[in-house]
C-alpha cells in the first residue's frame, strides 16, 4: 500500500476508521474485508478506554474517601477543642465564683469590723490584726 497526499489516495489505516478504510477499497476487497475484519484493534481501544475510565473512577473514589476522611478528621478536632474550652470556661466561672464568694466573705467582715464605718463621717483605722485569707 502506497501513501499518497492525493484525495483519492491511501492513507495508512491507523490514520482511518473502519468504515473510511473500507470505502477507499474496490468492492469485491471491500467484501473480502467486511468478511475478514477482525476489530481486535476496535476492541483493544475500547478496553483501553475503559480501563483508563475506571482508573479515573478509582482516583476520584479515592480522593473524595480522602477529602471525607480529612472533613471527619477536622470535624472530631473541632469538637475536642470546643469541648477543651468549654472545660475550661467551666473550670474559670468556678473560679470566679469562688472568687466572688470570698470577695463577698471579705466585705461582710469588713461590715462586721466596722458597722458605723458608713455612717461616721470620720473613718476609724482599722485594727492591728491580721485577717485570715
Amino acid at each position: 500500500m502506497t501513501t499518497s497526499t492525493s484525495q483519492e489516495g491511501f492513507l495508512p489505516s491507523h490514520y482511518r476508521s473502519k468504515q473510511e478504510f473500507l470505502a477507499s477499497l474496490p468492492p469485491w476487497r471491500r467484501l473480502l474485508s467486511n468478511l475478514n475484519w477482525h476489530p481486535t484493534i476496535d476492541k483493544k481501544v475500547e478496553r483501553y478506554a475503559i480501563e483508563q475510565r475506571m482508573l479515573r473512577l478509582r482516583k476520584e473514589d479515592e480522593r473524595l474517601r480522602n477529602e471525607s476522611e480529612q472533613r471527619q478528621n477536622e470535624e472530631l478536632q473541632r469538637e475536642i477543642a470546643h469541648e477543651l474550652r468549654m472545660q475550661q470556661l467551666a473550670k474559670e466561672d468556678e473560679r470566679l465564683a469562688e472568687h466572688e464568694r470570698r470577695m463577698f466573705e471579705f466585705d461582710a467582715r469588713i461590715a462586721a469590723l466596722w458597722p458605723s464605718a458608713t455612717s461616721s463621717s470620720h473613718p476609724t483605722p482599722p485594727p492591728e490584726r491580721d485577717l485570715p485569707t
